[in-house]
């Protein structure tokens, strides 16, 4: 219902499904790692904060396995450009922090490293090359 809601609410302000999933269900279904993360890095744990979201991105890729032994054929060559993009959005996401993680930037802005500044500015860019491509 939510989905459903959604994405009428997107496609009247001409926005497309696409768009609402990758930004506004990503948000709710990420909740937890949030939750998580913000309680571990109060208590000093902050190899919880970052296990947890790897461990997350880590397991996704088994769903595609997951949905080709459901379906009994392959996904991945019916997947569209859209998943593609955001796959390949999602790749470069990881690689950033996972620099981040072996480099430790010392320097911060606004209370955020180098590699999180990046993460944003290319997310947001990111999302805005996906409104292009949906459309």
């Amino acid at each position: 219902m939510i989905e459903r809601s959604g994405e009428e609410s997107f496609a009247r302000q001409g926005l497309s499904g696409v768009l609402f999933g990758a930004t506004v269900l990503a948000a709710a279904t990420s909740l937890p790692e949030v939750s998580t993360g913000l309680t571990s890095t109060e208590l000093g744990d902050h190899q919880l904060a970052v296990s947890d979201i790897f461990g997350g991105n880590a397991f996704l890729p088994v769903l595609f396995l997951l949905a080709t032994l459901i379906s009994g054929k392959p996904v991945l060559p019916a997947a569209h450009d859209t998943d593609i993009y955001l796959t390949a959005l999602g790749i470069i996401l990881t690689v950033v922090y996972m620099t981040g993680l072996v480099f430790r930037p010392r320097r911060q802005y606004a209370r955020m490293g180098v590699d999180s500044i990046a993460v944003v500015v290319i997310y947001l860019v990111g999302i805005a090359g996906l409104a292009t491509i949906a459309t």
